[in-house]
């Protein structure tokens, strides 16, 4: 006999009576736990084939492009991007000296040719301006007579110059600060 305590009353159930329910309802329970043990065996069919494809996966992640396992891969490429860094780093140096070198380089330049003289033909005489990034350089004039030819240099110095310039040598100047701009 079992007891139970319900509350302050004590209640008394025998066993032959569970004895008796399971011995009339045997072959439904035995259904049911037939139906849940095959509900169960579907369940871990399916988990084993899920595995099945996972373990398959992994191990052909794990293998890699050329047989090489994942960390060695991953090894290899980041000992790869040092060397694009370290690469990446000297070009950025190499830049900046190629920079540094062009802007003082002669990047603009002008040419005005005019008639110097009333008595000489065609266009002979010419001022030209040569000028780096830094608006730094020189006007360069040529003044072309019959019997003879000068030439003048005149520096610039952040597009001015302390020189006089004459009309076409700032027209130069002048066309050759435009470009830059």
């Amino acid at each position: 006999m079992v007891h139970k305590k319900k509350g302050d009353t004590m209640t008394t159930i025998d066993l032959s009576q569970y004895t008796f329910f399971v011995t009339n309802n045997l072959p439904y329970i035995l259904l049911g736990l037939t139906v849940l043990i095959f509900l169960a065996l579907i369940v871990f069919i399916n988990i084993n084939i899920k595995m099945t494809k996972l373990n398959k996966r992994y191990r052909k992640m794990m293998e890699g492009m050329e047989g090489a396992n994942v960390e060695r891969l991953l090894l290899g490429h980041i000992e790869e991007v040092r060397q694009v860094v370290d690469k990446v780093d000297k070009l950025s140096a190499e830049y900046r000296r190629i920079q540094t070198v062009a802007m003082s380089s002669i990047q603009y330049v002008s040419v005005v040719r005019f008639n110097a003289f009333e008595d000489t033909g065609s266009d002979l005489s010419f001022a030209v301006a040569l000028l780096d990034g830094n608006k730094n350089g020189l006007v360069l004039s040529s003044i072309y007579g019959r019997n003879e030819s000068r030439v003048y240099a005149k520096p610039v110095t952040g597009g001015q110059s302390t020189y006089y310039l004459t009309d076409e040598e700032k027209q130069a100047l002048h066309n050759a600060l435009v470009k830059i701009s």
